[in-house]
């Protein structure tokens, strides 16, 4: 017996020591791999403007919360450079970009593997007993292993990213949509973002004011894909708020809420003027694959069915999702942005869609970073 617990102590203290390694990250200049700057409409004289930013990001970025800070920071001193920023300015970022702070303040071998699974079972191991505690805060979910994850981490992940929001809404002066974060059963209170670790999961998204004020209403994905089913709570697309926003009367769907007739019913009730879109298509070079129809949820009625596995995946985009959809309301602005970057083996693709009147804006496409301001 005594052996056996030296054994355990030496064990014990042996996974002490490898788990606290490699927390200390050098830090290194973030790459903004920045493409594009470009305005898509005459801003000669520019009452409004939405700003597009398509980030590039990697895993290293996520690391701690001056490492996230200074990778945003780049693109929005960019699009400041470039004149875009106005006291009418909505910035619109894409969907998950918050969801990846899961790793911060992990060993640096969590970034640098090529491997998402080998990622997440390193978080796992370099932190049991948290991970043992989140995972009995189970929602039963599906997925339990991931739930847990998002649960060990969702106060850090809600501290950092309310604060770098707030940060650089004041610091510019401009409104933000910051895509969107996964988290258990998020609210604002007191100006910042709380989580019930015991609650479900879901893919929220928030507004974050010129005074660095957080708006107390968020949007909750509606219409979880496949592979966010496991883990993410639907919230009813009858919850959708529509915030009063200096651009206008603004709604926010959150990726595959856009494709959905339901939603574009609930922003005609509500007489939005601007609909914003944050999106992440997984996958390398997707947009070019054949459509394989919708995903997680039932096909709705208004779909020709002959257009899966016939059309490209872009051209679903433009048919089924914010391009096609917006024009079958009074909403005459549009813009759908995506995350891009080298996310361990996830892949990502799309570029941003730009509607105004009835009309898709041309734009000059980036496949790395790239900013896109439209007045309107």
């Amino acid at each position: 017996m005594k052996k056996f617990l030296i054994f355990i102590l030496i064990v014990v203290g042996l996974w002490t020591i490898w788990s606290s390694v490699g927390r200390t990250v050098d830090w290194k200049e973030p790459q903004g791999n920045i493409d594009v700057v470009e305005s898509i409409t005459n801003d000669s004289v520019c009452s409004k403007n939405i700003v597009g930013i398509q980030p590039y990001m990697v895993p290293e970025d996520y690391l701690s919360e001056g490492h996230f800070y200074e990778k945003i920071k780049l693109y929005f001193d960019e699009a400041q450079r470039a004149g875009f920023f106005h006291e009418n300015t909505v910035v619109l970022l894409p969907e998950y970009l918050g969801t990846w702070l899961v790793i911060s303040g992990e060993k640096t071998s969590v970034a640098e593997t090529a491997h998402l699974n080998k990622a997440m079972t390193l978080m796992v191991l370099s932190n049991i007993p948290k991970f043992i505690r989140s995972y009995f805060y189970n929602n039963k979910e599906q997925d339990v292993f991931a739930a847990s994850l998002f649960r060990m981490k969702a106060r850090e992940m809600a501290q950092i990213y309310s604060e770098v929001f707030k940060e650089l809404a004041s610091t510019y002066q401009v409104t933000i949509n910051a895509g969107s974060i996964v988290l258990p059963d998020p609210s604002v209170n007191l100006n910042n973002i709380d989580v019930n670790s015991s609650g479900p999961l879901y893919n929220a998204s928030f507004i974050f004011y010129p005074d660095g004020a957080i708006d107390k209403r968020l949007v909750k994905k509606s219409f979880p894909i496949s592979s966010e089913q496991p883990f993410v709570q639907a919230c009813p697309i009858t919850e959708l708020p529509v915030y009063d926003l200096r651009i206008g009367k603004t709604a926010v769907l959150v990726c595959a809420d856009s494709w959905y007739p339901q939603a574009y019913e609930q922003i005609r009730k509500s007489d939005a003027e601007v609909i914003l879109v944050n999106s992440y298509a997984a996958g390398d070079n997707t947009m070019d694959a054949p459509w394989k129809g919708y995903d997680g949820s039932a096909l709705p009625d208004d779909v020709d069915k002959n257009d899966i596995g016939t059309i490209k995946e872009v051209d679903a985009w433009k048919k089924y999702a914010l391009p096609g959809r917006i024009q079958t309301i009074q909403t005459k602005v549009g813009v759908n942005v995506f995350l891009r970057g080298r996310l361990w083996d996830l892949g990502a693709d799309g570029q941003p869609f730009f509607m105004l009147n009835d009309t898709l804006v041309k734009i000059t496409t980036s496949n790395r970073g790239g900013i896109w301001n439209m007045c309107f």
